[in-house]
């Protein structure tokens, strides 16, 4: 979420040369299907050792183009003279960015929380090639091994599976709140 928003504030509110080519070249990024990507960020991750580490499991997902686009789409809608209001009074682009345009985009962070969660909590290929050990497989990995060539264990399945639904349905409660606050907080008076 750090990552996509402050991508998205300079995409959206900091003016420079090329913005819209830039922009437009990191989209394409979106076209490009994940599975591509997989050998070459596999390489890349076994030359620097992070192949079987928390860091390989984690390093890919800290990058959406999609978050920065939907954050991104979001600012685009927040009046430039709140931006122009707090130039006058002092502040960086920094203080901008935590004390005006962060407030102002929990909604859409809300939602992008729940679709990052969900994405991770499931993802299923890259920890099957990023993961060698049983300590590091996550709930997906090891759900599936629970499923033998001749027989699976129905009843651990099953509540493996119940289990591995409560947290997704703990983050959507959590950010359902802000989803309710930021139609009551748009616009401007």
């Amino acid at each position: 979420l750090a990552v996509c928003t402050m991508g998205a504030y300079v995409f959206a509110q900091i003016p420079f040369k090329g913005r819209q080519g830039v922009f437009l070249l990191f989209l394409a990024t979106m076209m490009v299907p994940a599975q591509v990507t997989l050998v070459p960020l596999f390489i890349l991750f076994a030359q620097t050792d992070l192949v079987d580490t928390y860091a390989g499991l984690i390093l890919p997902g800290i990058f959406s183009a999609y978050g920065t686009f939907l954050i991104r789409q979001h600012m685009m809608t927040i009046p430039g003279e709140l931006m122009e209001a707090a130039f006058m009074d002092g502040a960086s682009y920094f203080r901008i960015f935590r004390s005006v345009i962060v407030p102002l985009v929990k909604p859409v962070l809300a939602a992008l929380t729940i679709f990052a969660f969900m994405g991770s909590w499931n993802n299923f290929l890259w920890p099957l090639i990023a993961v060698n050990s049983q300590e590091l497989m996550t709930l997906p990995l090891g759900l599936s091994k629970l499923q033998g060539r001749w027989s699976t264990e129905w009843d651990l399945l099953m509540a493996g599976n119940v289990v591995s639904f409560v947290p997704i349905f703990v983050v959507y409660l959590f950010a359902q709140r802000y989803f309710i606050k930021g139609m009551t907080m748009t616009g401007i008076k």
